[in-house]
């Protein structure tokens, strides 16, 4: 029995200090005064009365009820039921209250009371409050209204009596027949004694929650989603805010909430109802369920990690920082549809077209039930078979259970899932394990659920009709416990009158008599202590586990299909291992180490081990030994630490019985080798195993003489142990039925052989824990997991804490896991581990404190003992004979080459490439290899043989140039690679610029002081002190000394010239930075004189105001001294100077015969280096610029690199210039301020002055402006100069105005429309930024060379940026038509500046245009070098990514989108193909960009190699990169950090971007480049190897100072080393044509004009392919060493009739070009084999190449002549054919004798046989409807017959002869307008001819012409009429057709 309440407490009103209606409530009276000693009475109540503060109030208010929940210290909660009315207060006498509570006021306060409110009455709260630990609301508030009814109606009951009779009643806790009860069963009536009664219905079982209807309402309130959302939450332990602005609401939706719980109980904060003054509780850190009244609602905004639910509005908000685990599927898709049939019966029926007439809706409360039914249904699907994970660890005196996680989860196959785990550990379910895992006690509705109805469940899933009928069945089982007795009579209690609390003169509640209820109290008590105890029926008993948790689990289908294949092989391999069958065992190995992937597998291998295991040991041979410790370390590989599956649970007997004799007396386990597991580090896998090997114990010893067999049958079982007959739940439940029958001394005895089972238990454990955590090598004071305990990942594992981290102090060195401390001995810290063990599972188990401290002191002992025993084994197995490796393999070296280091052991472990680990291409496995590492002076070399035994004996080869190592790290094995290798080694990670990446792991023989020394040696080889230490110049050296700093000048290799040179560029230098000094600009006003050219020697206006030390500047009017004449030699070899005068650029001589009339002259005036140190000696400037001008020139530019000519266009006579940017004056200082106060004239800044006539010579150099005498407007002249024809200008102008628009995705950042009229002529500023999305914005009509741009028409940018490119192409519209007349053209070309300097944008801010300037700034957003190399490491690892990922082609699109590199390639072409227009259109560029040596550097030789045919030949590319790369000082050594200075710099493919820039053009045309991609290839790899010297100073003037330029020639006696890439190139294409591109078949003077949107641009190769055959394939000596057979004889084929001869190219091993040569490169291989053969001299391939392209020349010119069928014709690609044509290179045509010949086009000499492009926009066919043509490059490739006839035009239509093409391939007959018309006119499919008739001559018909040679063709359509020459071939062409018909 229990009391109905407990307290009751009278809590009024009492004001504030400053009474303004704000004041605190006050208990008036509370009974029974002293605290029940069972009961203490709740402090805090008056808080709770009023949630949102005591107020007084204006008018009165009807009586509120809400229950509130308090809970005290014990977790006991406190149902206060609050009942408030309103009490009128008289004014007077709340401020009489007042001022006797302080007296102290002043009067002014007291009027400032009285003064605001006029009515003379307020009205206050008062409380009645009933405490009690029941949750009873309706009798609650049934007895408080009858208390106010008394009081308010003023009945004639005494309100002591009711209310002294209310604190004594007392009811039964749960039902049952009571002696006491006035009625039947569970319930009671009460009666207070004013004539009321009431009935209290107990439920049936108190464990069941009582929600009436709260739930259902709940779900009214917040709709399915949200509650799953919040029950989800509360579940994971996430705080929860409920808002309403009812009291009563909230509390129902708390008590709701958890009653959805139920089993679960929430054991956090609960507060359904918190007052304001508490709000503060909301920023607590643990869990909560609470309500707060929504006028609160502002204060909860801040709150970040609370999920608030507002039951008014109906939403649930999740703040971003939180994520729900939802229920995993598919619970949740069920639980979601049964909620629904619940909530909404009518939605099945929905769409019925003939819904029955009724539908049975639940009522509410039965609702709610059928709500709670279901997530009952869903908590027993989710804990389904959780009593088999129950580990019984003490019966007896209490039983003492844990759950085993870990094997609960991998059961249930829910190991990855979100939810579970996190219910798992949560605090509800630590109390559900304690509430429910006794196995005797009483059981609820979810016992008998989980139990009995786990199939029941599952077969209902399909069925919704059966699961309704289930939900419906536990409702009324949840309905019936909570109204036991619904036929009861129902209450009767009186109500106050309607509207009793409006009156106006009511009296206050009256003061209540203590006495009288303190006796009514006191006299019930005593009585219940006269009164025989109330005995409860005990209902204790076993509680049923129900089906064991694997035959549950088999139905879903979680056995691989394919297992038993897998585990024959796993049990065929022990066997044959056990009965020494060796080489079947070996054979059979592979396989069931990959077998070991599957959980079946790993448990039959535990199983089959096992069996041959006899009395607890097994000893083995070595090779078993070996295979047995192979397999466990595979097995366990896979096993995560928590060990869901038993499987290292399994192998733990075994690793202890397991062993070998190494020799008398000393024998080693299998424990020593399978210790690098981190399961083994995981206290929480050995607490499951320790407690499941206690509960066996427990069990046998309740099971007399049944231990010993069933300790044995019980180790081999992967399943959990209660399997059994006399389970330990039923053990454990009869002996807890048993205890109380027991005598004390059996009791005790009991309780003693428990306590010393689990204590012999942990003895076994703080063994078995010093076998598995003590490595074998105890001296090396290395853990043997080092990798678990040291690596950053490990260290934020949940697990940490219970590995031996946690138990290490907390300092750690992270390499190895260490603590710094003296004492960081591994025996230290495996006492500690195993201390912390032993603590925690004795606490739990109750063993007692002498027996703990007796462990302590023997764990230490264990562990010293066994590491005297593994000393022993550790020396007797290293006298084992070494295991037989194989055979190092030494790489060949290049001649020079010296080895550094000799080859360490080591294995090649795959990276994130899986094609040579036999991944995507399904290739073998090459990966991992074994091998060794060798150091040479030049490369890293890993030369070895596949692992796998299976793959047979291939070479693995991967190396790369020391000088491309980009990064060397250690790294931390993940989880063991492979069995075959061995684990804890030392593992390094190399990557190479070259996109190559060594992962090794060194074998444990290599020492790790070697390891050490290599990385060592490594780092100084990579970064010399000084560049003269790289292998390029220490190769082919004796010895190579340390090259002191001071040595480099006194180089014996340097001439006496070099010297002077630099000794003179020094001082020179020196001399003019110290004497600098500032300029001033000079004002507007005074720059007249600037438009004007430089009069030839006018020293005397441009005035310098610095004294300059004229003696190191020699004038441009002097002639060169004599001593000068040998520098001058030297320099006009290089290569700049072979290539100025190639394009008639000037020649050198003395100026005083220099002839005037050239525009340009070769400058000396930088031959000292004096100048400018990175520019060459030899530069191109404008013909009036004298030399000292140069000098003032440079200072405004970056570096001192002032504009140079690099380039002139042959036609249009434009210029490309380059420089570096602009310091803050020059060209930017002329246009900036134009209205600053104007200095004197004195202080005027001459450079910019000398600057602006600086660009006016280069364009009074071009001569259309000097042929219209330098006007401004004359452009006449311009056009006549270099436009040929008006039809080409018309092709050209509309490309530029959509390139600029291409180009410019950014802001119009010149002045806008408006300002431009106002500022008349001034120079104007084009802006072009990065267009942030590459979306092209104008896209231009394909003609000539465009790349796959197609004219799109759209109009999108127009508006910003028409004005700007319609300027730059010319044209007022960029939408006008292409085809204007030429007097348009050149009337609109006058916009066009003679010269554009393409600026960066950054330096250009602010910029302001020119007046009367010839030149426009065209500002640019560029990438800076730290871009590139960002970009550069990011491409790399998208390439070559260091580990493997889930998703290999995702993870690789999505780094390289990341790295941004195609974006900055795409950007360069873009830029490229701009300046080439510009030129070609006859304006001259000056590219200005960053210092000049980098971007400017990749555009500049782009643009050249676009323009020029003759850069794209061997020699002319050779020239190109010699010119803009090498003398022009592109830094390879510090973009390539080459030297120890440059470490830190990183490293920055500046040269690598622009060859990738030329494998896109290449790739978009390959019939123009005379070089082939692998030439492309060889530079990028060489440009960083450091093999040859050409790439690795920063400067012509380096290259000097270190003797390099001018090396003598015809020095070398022997074979030399090449110094020279170029020399190397040259000698190796004349013996093979690897750098040759047989497609070579240029047009004259083609421009090319690339497509750069990043959808054209591709993946180069070079950074994704390898050969790990041979390693990379550049160095061509180290290659060409192995010869490879042409062909390999397979086996032949019985069924073929000849044998097949196939051969396997893998892909990433085999070299492809080398293994299956090309047609050409392998018949020009057999012609020199065949040469030989006949004993002659073989021929260079070239000559004979040659040979062939002059016969087929002459064959196409006679075959163009004859005009016969094309059966002997070749086909010759020509200037006339589309793009995609030119592109294509090869084609396949039909010969008339119907074989296919493969034709190249060698050349573009037969040019005649095709005419130029019809004149329509894209000069391409238009009809391509059938799909064959998609495929065809053009109409023109299948010709079965060919020949002209006249065919009659359609009605009213002329003859006219027509070139006709009959095609079998397409079954047609196509026409043209002439033979050597490409575009097709029209087309007669054969498929509609009906037939071919004779025909007559028509009107107008040929005349003299043979009647019979006329026939007609009559197709479905219409009829044709022809006319042939004669009858011949009239016949001829009639038979032709009839043939094809008849085929078809």
């Amino acid at each position: 029995m229990a009391r109905l309440a407990d307290y009751f407490v009278v809590v009024a009103f009492s004001p504030g200090k400053r009474g303004n209606g704000d004041g605190q409530g006050q208990i008036l009276q509370r009974f029974p005064e002293k605290d029940w000693e069972d009961n203490p009475f709740p402090q805090g109540i008056e808080l709770f009365c009023q949630p949102s503060g005591w107020q007084l109030f204006r008018e009165r208010k009807p009586p509120t009820f809400f229950i509130a929940v308090l809970t005290d210290i014990n977790s006991e909660r406190h149902y206060c039921a609050c009942f408030t009315f309103w009490e009128a207060v008289e004014r007077s006498q709340l401020q009489s209250r007042l001022r006797k509570e302080e007296e102290e006021e002043e009067e002014d306060e007291e009027e400032e009371v009285a003064a605001p409110v006029q009515p003379a009455q307020l009205f206050a709260p008062k409380s009645l409050v009933l405490v009690s630990r029941l949750d009873h609301a309706d009798v609650f508030r049934n007895c408080l209204g009858l208390v106010y009814t008394i009081y308010v109606d003023g009945l004639s009951t005494s309100l002591e009596t009711v209310i002294g009779n209310l604190l004594t009643c007392t009811i039964p806790i749960t039902g049952g027949s009571q002696p006491d009860t006035e009625d039947e069963g569970g319930a009671r009536t009460i009666s207070l004694g004013a004539g009321d009664r009431q009935v209290i219905q107990t439920p049936i079982n108190d464990s069941l929650p009582i929600s009436n209807c709260s739930v259902a309402l709940l779900f009214r309130q917040l709709g399915i989603t949200n509650v799953l959302c919040l029950f989800c939450a509360a579940l994971t332990e996430h705080k929860i805010l409920f808002l309403s602005s009812s009291y009563q609401r909230l509390t129902d939706a708390c008590r709701a909430l958890l009653a959805l719980m139920f089993p679960l109980k929430y054991s956090f904060t609960y507060v359904p109802i918190l007052p304001a003054q508490l709000l503060e509780v909301l920023s607590t850190p643990t869990p909560f369920i609470i309500g707060v009244s929504s006028d609160f609602q502002s204060e909860t905004q801040e709150l970040l990690d609370v999920i608030i639910a507002d039951l008014d509005g109906g939403t649930v908000t999740v703040p971003e920082c939180i994520h729900i685990s939802l229920l995993p599927e598919p619970l949740l898709h069920r639980t979601r549809e049964a909620l629904s049939m619940v909530l909404d019966p009518g939605l099945e029926i929905a769409d019925l077209a003939f819904p029955p007439s009724t539908i049975s809706a639940s009522s509410l409360k039965m609702q709610d039930k059928e709500i709670r039914a279901v997530f009952l249904r869903l908590f027993a699907h989710l804990l389904q078979g959780y009593r088999w994970c129950l580990h019984i660890i003490r019966i007896h005196p209490e039983p003492v259970i844990r759950f085993h996680k870990a094997a609960f989860l991998g059961q249930r196959g829910l190991v990855e899932d979100d939810f579970l785990p996190k219910v798992l550990e949560g605090m509800a379910f630590a109390g559900f394990v304690t509430e429910r895992g006794p196995p005797y006690r009483e059981v609820d509705v979810f016992d008998e659920l989980v139990a009995n109805e786990a199939q029941r469940m599952q077969a209902d899933e399909g069925s919704k009709v059966r699961v309704l009928q289930h939900i419906k069945e536990l409702a009324e089982q949840l309905y019936k416990n909570e109204n036991p007795y619904p036929a009861v009579t129902m209450h009767k209690v009186q109500r106050p009158t309607e509207g009793s609390h409006l009156r106006l003169h009511q009296r206050p509640f009256p003061r209540l008599d203590e006495g009288t209820i303190q006796w009514i109290v006191d006299q019930a008590t005593a009585k219940l202590q006269t009164a025989p105890p109330v005995v409860r029926a005990e209902r204790k008993c076993l509680v049923p586990s129900g089906p064991p948790l694997g035959t549950l689990m088999e139905r879903n289908g979680l056995v691989l299909a394919n297992s038993a294949r897998r585990l024959e092989v796993v049990r065929n391999c022990i066997s044959y291992v056990f009965e020494s069958k060796m080489l079947e065992a070996k054979r059979l190995l592979p396989a069931v180490l990959r077998a070991m992937k599957s959980r079946p597998a790993r448990q039959c291998l535990t199983q089959e081990l096992n069996l041959h295991v006899q009395q607890n040991r097994a000893v083995l041979d070595h090779l078993q030994f070996d295979f047995v410790v192979r397999m466990m370390n595979c097995c366990l590989q896979d096993c995560s630490t928590a060990d869901e599956h038993g499987v290292a649970a399994a192998l733990l007997p075994l690793v202890t019985a397991f062993c070998r004799k190494l020799s008398p007396g000393i024998t080693q386990f299998a424990y020593s080798c399978v210790q690098e597991h981190l399961v083994w580090t995981n206290l929480q896998f050995w607490e499951a195993m320790f407690y499941g090997d206690v509960q066996n114990h427990i069990r046998a010893l309740y099971l007399e003489g049944t231990e010993e067999n069933y300790l044995e049958q019980q180790a081999g079982e992967g399943e959990p142990p209660e399997q059994e007959e006399g389970s330990i739940l039923e053990i454990a439940a009869l002996q807890c039925r048993l205890w109380p029958t027991m005598s004390p001394e059996k009791q005790r005895e009991l309780i003693q052989k428990e306590e010393s089972t689990v204590f012999s238990q942990a003895i076994h454990y703080a063994n078995r824990m010093s076998y598995l955590l003590l490595p074998l090598d105890t001296s090396k004071n290395r853990l043997p997991r080092s990798s678990g305990l040291g690596d950053a990942e490990s260290v934020s594992n949940s697990f940490i804490t219970n590995s031996i981290a946690g138990s290490v102090a907390d300092s750690y060195d992270t390499e190895s896991g260490f603590e710094d401390a003296e004492t960081s001995d591994v025996a230290n810290y495996v006492v500690r581990f195993i201390n912390r063990f032993v603590d925690k599972v004795c606490t739990e188990s109750g063993v007692t404190n002498e027996h703990l401290k007796g462990l302590h002191v023997m764990i230490p002992d264990i562990v010293q003992m066994h590491i005297e025993t593994l000393d022993a084994v550790h020396r007797e197995s290293k006298r084992l004979p070494p295991i037989q490796k194989p055979k190092l393999l030494r790489p060949s070296l290049l001649m020079g080459e010296e080895s550094v280091m000799d080859g360490l052991r080591v294995f090649l472990i795959p990276d994130g490439r899986e094609e040579g680990a036999g991944g995507s291409g399904g290739g073998p496995p090459l990966l991992p290899a074994e091998g060794a590492i060798f150091l040479t002076t030049y490369r890293i070399v890993f030369k070895g043989t596949p692992v796998d035994p299976l793959v047979g004996e291939q070479v693995v080869v991967r190396s790369f140039p020391v000088a491309s190592l980009t990064k060397e790290e250690k790294i931390t094995a993940q989880a063991p690679v492979d069995q075959f290798i061995p684990e804890g080694c030392a593992q390094l990670q190399l990557r190479s610029c070259t996109f190559q990446l060594l992962r090794i792991a060194f074998d444990e023989e290599v020492a790790s002081e070697s390891v050490e020394v290599f990385r060592k040696h490594l780092q100084k080889l990579r970064y010399p002190q000084h560049i003269a230490d790289t292998f390029a110049f220490t190769v082919g050296q004796a010895s190579k000394p340390a090259l002191q700093p001071k040595a480099k000048e006194k180089n014996p290799s340097l001439r006496t010239i070099s010297k002077n040179l630099v000794k003179n560029a020094k001082r020179t230098i020196g001399r003019q930075y110290i004497t600098r000094k500032k300029y001033t600009p000079p004002p507007w006003e005074h720059r007249g004189g600037g438009q004007q050219p430089f009069p030839e020697d006018n020293e005397d206006e441009i005035s310098v105001s610095e004294e300059m030390d004229r003696s190191t500047l020699t004038p441009a009017t002097l002639t060169i001294r004599p001593s000068d004449k040998m520098t001058m030699g030297q320099l006009v070899e290089r290569a700049c100077c072979r290539d100025y005068q190639r394009l008639g650029l000037g020649t050198l001589s003395n100026s005083l015969t220099r002839s005037k009339n050239e525009p340009f002259r070769i400058c000396t005036v930088n031959r000292m280096y004096a100048i400018c140190r990175s520019y060459p000696g030899l530069l191109i400037v404008p013909q009036s610029i004298q030399d000292n001008t140069i000098q003032r020139i440079s200072r405004c530019y970056r570096q001192n690199r002032f504009p140079v000519v690099s380039w002139r266009n042959s036609r249009t006579k434009a210029v490309l210039l380059r420089s570096g940017g602009l310091h803050g004056k020059g060209v930017a200082g002329l246009f900036k301020s134009p209205n600053a106060p104007a200095p004197g004239p004195s202080q005027a800044d001459s450079t910019s002055l000398e600057q602006e006539k600086y660009l006016q010579a280069v364009i009074n150099s071009m001569p259309h402006y000097v042929d219209a005498g330098g006007g401004r407007n004359t452009l006449s002249g311009f056009t006549s100069a270099h436009m040929s024809s008006s039809d080409s200008s018309e092709k050209r102008q509309p490309k530029l105005g959509s390139l600029m628009k291409q180009v410019m995705g950014g802001k119009d950042e010149g002045p806008g429309p408006v300002s431009r009229a106002a500022l008349g002529h001034r120079a104007r500023v084009i802006t072009l930024s990065s267009p942030k999305s590459l979306a092209v914005k104008g896209r231009l009509s394909p003609r000539g060379k465009w790349g796959s741009i197609r004219a799109s028409g759209r109009t999108s940018s127009y508006a910003l940026n028409m004005e700007v490119g319609s300027r730059l192409a010319g044209k007022e519209l960029l939408g006008a038509p292409p085809n204007g007349s030429p007097s348009e053209a050149s009337f609109l070309r006058q916009h066009r500046a003679s010269l554009y300097i393409i600026g960066d944008k950054s330096q250009l801010r602010g910029v302001k245009p020119d007046p009367l300037q010839h030149w426009e700034v065209v500002p640019i957003e560029v990438f800076e070098a730290r871009q590139v190399k960002t970009s550069f490491k990011k491409l790399m690892k998208a390439c070559v990514p260091g580990n493997p990922s889930a998703e290999p082609s995702l993870a690789y699109l999505r780094s390289l989108e990341e790295s941004e590199w195609l974006t900055q390639i795409h950007k360069i072409l873009q830029i490229a193909v701009l300046v080439v227009e510009l030129l070609d259109t006859g304006s001259s560029v000056l590219v200005s960009l960053e210092d000049g040596w980098d971007i400017t550097t990749q555009v500049v030789s782009l643009v050249q190699l676009l323009s020029d045919p003759y850069y794209r030949t061997l020699e002319g590319f050779r020239l190109l990169v010699e010119k803009e790369w090498l003398s022009f000082g592109h830094r390879f050594s510090h973009r390539g950090a080459q030297t120890l200075a440059g470490q830190s710099g990183g490293f920055t493919p500046v040269f690598l971007q622009f060859l990738d820039c030329v494998h896109q053009i290449h790739l978009q045309f390959p019939m123009e480049f005379e070089f082939s991609q692998y030439y492309l290839k060889f530079l990028s790899y060489h440009s960083v190897s450091n093999r040859f010297r050409t790439f690795l100073l920063d400067s012509d003037y380096e290259r000097l100072e270190l003797g390099l330029l001018y090396e003598e020639k015809g020095e070398s006696k022997g074979p030399q080393p090449f110094r020279s890439v170029w020399e190397y190139v040259d000698r190796l294409n004349k013996k093979i044509p690897a750098f040759f591109n047989y497609m070579y078949a240029p047009e004259d003077s083609e421009v090319l004009r690339p497509y750069s949107n990043l959808s054209n641009l591709k993946v180069w190769d070079y950074y994704t392919q390898e050969t790990l055959s041979e390693g990379p394939s550049y160095d061509w000596e180290l290659v060409q060493g192995r010869p490879e057979p042409v062909e390999d004889p397979g086996p032949p084929d019985a069924g073929a009739p000849t044998p097949s001869r196939r051969r396997i190219v893998w892909p990433c091993y085999d070299n492809r070009s080398r293994v299956e040569p090309d047609a050409i490169s392998r018949l020009l291989e057999e012609l020199q084999n065949l040469e030989m053969e006949l004993g002659q001299i073989p021929g260079r391939w070239k000559d004979t190449w040659d040979k062939l392209k002059a016969s087929q020349r002459t064959e196409a010119h006679e075959d163009a002549g004859g005009g016969k069928g094309a059966s002997s014709a070749l086909l010759m690609a020509s200037g006339g054919l589309s793009h995609q044509r030119r592109s294509l290179g090869a084609y396949l045509q039909e010969s008339g004798v119907g074989s296919s010949a493969i034709n190249l086009s060698l050349d573009s000499d037969a040019s005649s046989a095709s005419a130029p492009s019809s004149g329509k926009p894209g000069g391409r066919r238009s009809n391509t409807s059938t799909l064959y043509s998609q495929f065809q490059p053009a109409e023109s490739e299948n010709r079965s017959y060919e020949g002209t006839l006249y065919k009659k035009g359609a009605f009213m239509k002329p003859w006219r002869p027509r070139w006709f093409v009959l095609d079998k391939t397409k079954h047609q007959l196509r026409y043209y307008d002439s033979r050597l018309d490409t575009e097709c006119k029209g087309v007669i499919d054969l498929a509609e001819v009906e037939s071919i008739t004779p025909g007559t001559p028509t009107m107008g018909a040929p005349k003299m012409v043979d009647e019979k040679a006329f026939f007609d063709v009559k197709t479905t359509k219409r009829v044709y009429n022809f006319c042939a020459q004669d009858v011949l071939l009239a016949q001829q062409w009639i038979d032709r057709i009839q043939g094809c018909l008849s085929d078809a």
